[in-house]
């Protein structure tokens, strides 16, 4: 009998998640019924927004269940189908959970992918997935980088920020980023042709204040904002007037009390527009931007870079890397 090998959530995360929050289950292969599709699930995507759907509060999303798989997006092949447009052997991506068998049901977010025109399926999860589809939207749709501006980007050496310092230097921009520790601040600058790393580890809000001066004599035309705290707030000390902010994540605040934001007067006295954003706003073009995203990969203009572990064993550790930062690219999980 085939069993299906699922990660749960048995606790509500009190600050940084703890191995004691999950547990690993076997359960019976759901069936299917009408109009739905029984996916193996190959590959999981980790993602910082994972840990905000496990806590008990309004989000765009519903919090996930105490006792149920923890949600994730997924790629996989389809081993039964009741789906019209759907046969078993397809390959598919979709909002499912962290498990080796997902029950997805027509008119959903599952699509079917072509494994044939990419590298890997993982870069459905990565350079063509939430991640670069997060990273093409918010800079070429939200901030919109001209030639010459200067773009801050912090969490740089994530999946999301680095690609999209290499999206702002394709615009023209002049691209500096912030990250943890001298080996990601080199990548920035070695690997994903940033201008300029600030190395955020260390310093308090003073210190990183002077040190994002020193390497933005000119002010900040843009951010990208992956991380909040401290660094939002030494940011916002030196916009330009006008300057445009994209809002993408606050991942320093998931794990425990919010710092806020304690500079916003700058915001006014530089008449600067902050704006919040979702990829689910661009969902009727997300295959315009994988396409573009994978266009300028085969093209060598875009670096991205994955790192897998193995095993839904391992789902918690893995989980973690997010948030002790020890992963080096985005961030998937290898179910089979």
């Amino acid at each position: 009998m085939t069993i299906n090998r699922r990660f749960l959530l048995t606790a509500r995360p009190d600050g940084t998640p703890q191995a004691s929050d999950f547990t690993l289950a076997d359960a019976p292969v759901p069936a299917i019924g009408p109009d739905e599709i029984l996916i193996r699930n190959h590959y999981a995507s980790l993602d910082p927004a994972i840990r905000g759907w496990l806590d008990d509060v309004p989000s765009y999303l519903p919090p996930v269940e105490l006792g149920d798989a923890v949600r994730a997006t997924t790629v996989g092949v389809v081993e039964a189908s009741n789906a019209e447009g759907f046969a078993p052997g397809d390959w598919v991506m979709g909002l499912n959970k962290i498990e080796h068998y997902s029950v997805a049901k027509l008119g959903g977010f599952t699509s079917r992918i072509d494994a044939d025109i990419v590298p890997s399926v993982t870069n459905y999860l990565s350079v063509m997935g939430a991640v670069g589809l997060t990273a093409w939207f918010g800079v070429t749709e939200i901030l919109k980088p001209k030639a010459g501006e200067t773009f801050l980007i912090s969490g740089a050496a994530g999946a999301v920020g680095s690609m999209a310092g290499q999206l702002g230097k394709l615009a023209g921009a002049r691209v500096v980023g912030i990250a943890g520790g001298p080996a990601k601040c080199k990548r920035l600058i070695d690997d994903y042709g940033f201008d300029a790393a600030i190395d955020y580890r260390g310093k308090d809000v003073e210190a990183l204040t002077q040190a994002i001066g020193e390497a933005c004599p000119d002010g900040i035309d843009l951010v990208f904002e992956n991380v909040g705290g401290i660094g939002l707030d030494a940011t916002l000390t030196h916009i330009n007037p006008y300057a445009r902010i994209g809002l993408c994540g606050l991942i320093s605040e998931y794990n425990g009390e919010a710092y806020g934001t304690r500079n916003l007067w700058q915001l006014i006295a530089r008449m600067a527009t902050i704006r919040g954003f979702l990829i689910s706003e661009f969902l009727d073009r997300f295959a315009e931007g994988g396409m573009a995203m994978a266009k300028l990969v085969a093209e060598g203009k875009l670096r991205f870079d994955e790192h897998i572990d193995e095993g839904i064993d391992n789902a918690y550790p893995a989980f973690l890397r997010l948030f002790e930062g020890s992963n080096q690219g985005k961030m998937i999980l290898k179910l089979v």
